[in-house]
C-alpha cells in the first residue's frame, strides 16, 4: 500500500447536490473508511448533463457543499465545473484532473457512484473511457450486492471483467477496476427535501444545520 497520503487512492464524488444532505455525506464518509481513501474530492456539477435543471444556481449548490464538508479534513471541494460555462460530463472532468491537477497520471482515482447510477452507466457520455481514467466504487445497500445478471448486457460484461472483491486492488493501479462498498441505508433524497421545503415543512435532521441556515437565508426552494 502507498505510504504517503498523496499516493493513496483519492475518491471523486460528483453530483448535483440540490441540496447536499446526510445521505451524500455518509456515502463519502463510508467510502473513505471502507476503501482506504486518502480523502474525497466533491465536484458539484455546474450544468448537469443527465438531469433536469436544478432549482437553485450552481454557485448556491457549491456554497451548500462547502458548508456541509467544512469540518471534515478528509473532504475537499473542486469548483471548476461550477465555474465552467458548459455542461458537466464525468469523463472530461476526470481528464482535467489527470492533466492539469495535482492528481497526475499515476495516482489512483476512485469515482464514487450509487447502485442506480452505476446501472445507468451505458447512458453516460463516453462511459467506457471512465475506466481509462479512474476506478469505480459502487455503493450498495446492506444485504443487497450488485447483481450482474440485472445489469445491461454491455455493462454486465464490463462488470465481470473488472470487478475486484478487494478494495486493496484500487491502490495497485491508477484506474480500471470496479469495487463495491456497503453504506448505511438512509432513506433521504434531495427530491424529498425539496418537497418538504416547498410545503414549508422542516428538513431538520436530513441535512446539516449550516446548510439549512443557508437555505433559509438565501430563500431557496420557496414555499409553493
Amino acid at each position: 500500500m502507498p505510504d504517503r497520503p498523496s499516493d493513496r487512492p483519492l475518491g471523486i464524488f460528483g453530483g448535483t447536490f440540490d441540496p447536499v444532505h446526510y445521505g451524500h455525506l455518509r456515502l463519502a464518509e463510508e467510502a473513505a473508511d471502507g476503501l482506504d481513501l486518502a480523502g474525497v474530492r466533491w465536484i458539484p456539477a455546474g450544468q448537469p448533463a443527465l438531469r433536469s435543471r436544478p432549482q437553485v444556481t450552481a454557485r448556491q449548490r457549491l456554497a451548500m457543499v462547502c458548508l456541509a464538508i467544512a469540518d471534515n479534513p478528509r473532504f475537499s471541494v473542486d469548483a471548476a465545473e461550477v465555474e465552467a460555462d458548459r455542461p458537466s460530463y464525468t469523463v472530461p472532468t476526470l481528464e482535467r484532473l489527470r492533466q492539469v491537477d495535482q492528481c497526475g497520471q499515476q495516482r489512483p482515482l476512485v469515482l464514487l457512484v450509487g447502485a442506480d447510477a452505476f446501472a445507468g452507466l451505458p447512458g453516460w457520455h463516453r462511459w467506457r473511457s471512465l475506466f481509462d481514467l479512474a476506478h469505480l466504487a459502487v455503493a450498495q445497500r446492506p444485504g443487497f450486492p450488485i447483481d450482474g445478471a440485472c445489469l445491461p448486457a454491455e455493462l454486465a460484461s464490463c462488470y465481470r471483467d473488472r470487478f475486484s472483491a478487494s478494495p486493496a486492488a484500487l491502490a495497485a493501479s491508477p484506474a480500471g477496476r470496479i469495487v463495491t462498498f456497503t453504506m448505511s441505508q438512509l432513506a433521504i433524497s434531495a427530491t424529498q427535501i425539496r418537497g418538504l421545503l416547498t410545503k414549508g415543512y422542516s428538513s431538520r435532521y436530513l441535512l446539516p444545520d449550516e446548510v439549512i441556515a443557508y437555505i433559509q437565508t438565501e430563500h431557496l426552494y420557496p414555499e409553493c
